[in-house]
């Protein structure tokens, strides 16, 4: 027989659990007075970033609960450069996600393509009505303000290039503004100084200004080194910053220059039908691993933009000729500058290109342009292709210069 405690045992210890609770801090939290402290990665709501997203539907596919409503319409993009043709895109109208059917599953996340939705550590959007829950792309938008940035990454880990090349496009897009915007600032200075200058400074700036690099940026090689950079990389750095130097005390002597001279009719004003493709950029672009389409478009519109520029010339060289007033030639001299003598049949030939050029082996490569792309963080392979590239190109346009001087 089992032995009993007596009795008041149990009601004591109750009394002893009691007090010796009563004393303690209580573990609840008084919300909303107090907020929890939730991790940073929490799954509270899917939040949309508007500008990622390209309406492939994807999402509202995979959703198990059907919770996605997605509106669009098409519209016509103009090209990205002269010759190119025009695209058709969808743009989005209306992203909306009926929370009150949505079951947090998170499909929807992991199966987007362009990284447009994410978990969003926000969770107070409740509602007396449940229609409410349902939240238009405004809403959604706001939510992804509180999504925290991914962790970064291990030391000695290389980016993800679609990452990376996203970071280099905006780098580029807004040096692209600063230059746009210093031009503007300058075309306005010299607009007011000499306003009727202002045409030929323009199609001077517009014109390519090529510099060979072969010196160092002394200043920019001595802050990469005390920054602790390899001597490599920072060469190549100083290389470049070199180069961007001496460009830009060219482009100031060519806008110096073009202060006196008379207006120039802009590339803008040219009208060249697109029809072929500069040979030259063709085998640039497939020797980059690009798609024969892609490079075929940009091969057109590098031909258009020679095509400008020479016709640019022709128009400037012209120019002076037809500067003479007919009233202060005499008849004889008249008569001869309205019939001037044929040309040469040596003299009209047409200057020879670098796609007309022929160079024997296109094994070796440029290693001043592998250097250079290798510490911009480019892949080997990609850095090979175009230093084989830029040593074709050397080689040609040595070959011409030789023919030249003959």
């Amino acid at each position: 027989m089992a032995a009993t405690s007596p009795p008041g045992v149990g009601l004591l210890k109750g009394l002893g659990v009691t007090i010796k609770h009563l004393f303690k801090r209580p573990s609840t939290q008084m919300y909303p007075n107090e907020r929890p402290d939730l991790p940073p990665r929490t799954r509270g709501v899917i939040a949309l970033l508007e500008e990622n997203c390209t309406v492939c539907m994807l999402c509202a596919r995979e959703c198990p609960d059907w919770c996605i409503y997605i509106d669009s319409h098409k519209e016509t993009v103009p090209p990205a450069k002269e010759g190119g043709r025009a695209r058709t895109r969808n743009m989005l109208d209306r992203f909306a996600i009926d929370f009150s059917l949505c079951m947090y599953c998170g499909i929807c996340v992991e199966v987007c393509p362009f990284d447009a939705l994410w978990w969003s550590p926000e969770f107070e959007y409740a509602e007396y009505d449940m229609d409410k829950l349902l939240h238009e792309k405004e809403k959604l938008r706001e939510w992804a303000d509180t999504v925290p940035p991914p962790p970064p990454l291990d030391e000695g880990a290389l980016p993800v290039p679609e990452v990376a090349a996203a970071i280099d496009k905006v780098v580029k897009e807004r040096e692209l503004e600063e230059a746009k915007a210093e031009q503007a600032a300058r075309d306005a200075e010299l607009a007011q100084a000499a306003p009727a200058a202002a045409p030929a400074a323009a199609a001077a700036k517009a014109e390519e200004i090529h510099v060979e690099a072969g010196q160092i940026d002394q200043e920019t090689f001595d802050a990469l080194i005390a920054q602790g950079k390899s001597e490599r990389m920072a060469r190549a750095k100083a290389k470049a910053a070199y180069v961007k130097k001496e460009k830009a005390r060219i482009l100031a002597e060519q806008e110096a220059a073009a202060a006196a001279a008379p207006a120039a009719p802009k590339a803008e004003e040219i009208h060249v039908e697109a029809g072929q493709i500069d040979q030259e950029t063709f085998d640039a672009l497939i020797a980059e691993g690009k798609s024969e389409r892609m490079a075929r478009a940009k091969a057109k519109a590098a031909w258009v933009k020679k095509e400008k520029a020479r016709i640019r010339a022709e128009q400037e060289a012209a120019a002076p000729a037809a500067e003479v007033a007919p009233a202060e030639v005499a008849p004889a001299e008249a008569a001869a500058v309205e019939a001037p003598p044929a040309a040469p049949a040596a003299e009209a030939a047409p200057a020879r290109k670098l796609s007309d050029v022929h160079v024997e082996g296109s094994g070796e490569i440029d290693q001043e342009t592998f250097d250079a792309l290798i510490a911009e963080g480019k892949s080997e392979r990609i850095a090979r292709a175009k230093a084989k590239a830029a040593w074709i190109k050397k080689r040609k346009q040595e070959q011409l210069d030789a023919e030249g001087d003959a």
